[in-house]
């Protein structure tokens, strides 16, 4: 499958932003997605994921209360909506997808995933 991560730009702190990312070929509904970012000099952290079927999610610590996750199986895609943001969720914001049917949610972000998109840069000025 094939990501196309979209949506980010400059913000600034406080600010509000969708991230979205398409995928390519007719079995979405069966990937478990996950939002990722990296910002300069740190390493990759998870941001949010969300099962297969949409029912089970998980936000880092970071992300929850302000980051929401969703998927629209019907349009291939699937969505970070940010609000709040801080001049530390400026990053460059990677969707992943992955087969495993037999994980939760968190077990799947964090044992790497199938597929990576190539990111959309968020920056977030204060």
């Amino acid at each position: 499958v094939q990501l196309q991560a979209s949506g980010g730009g400059l913000v600034q702190a406080g600010g509000s932003l969708r991230l979205s990312c398409v995928a390519s070929g007719r079995t979405f509904s069966s990937y478990n997605m996950g939002w990722f970012r990296q910002a300069p000099g740190a390493e990759r952290e998870i941001v949010a994921g969300i099962s297969w079927r949409g029912g089970s999610r998980y936000y880092a610590d970071s992300a929850k209360g302000r980051f929401t996750i969703s998927r629209d199986n019907a349009r291939n895609t699937v969505y970070l909506q940010m609000h709040s943001l801080k001049p530390e969720d400026t990053a460059v914001y990677y969707c992943a997808a992955d087969r495993d049917l037999s994980s939760n949610i968190l077990n799947i972000l964090r044992g790497g995933m199938d597929y990576w998109g190539k990111g959309t840069q968020v920056t977030v000025s204060s």
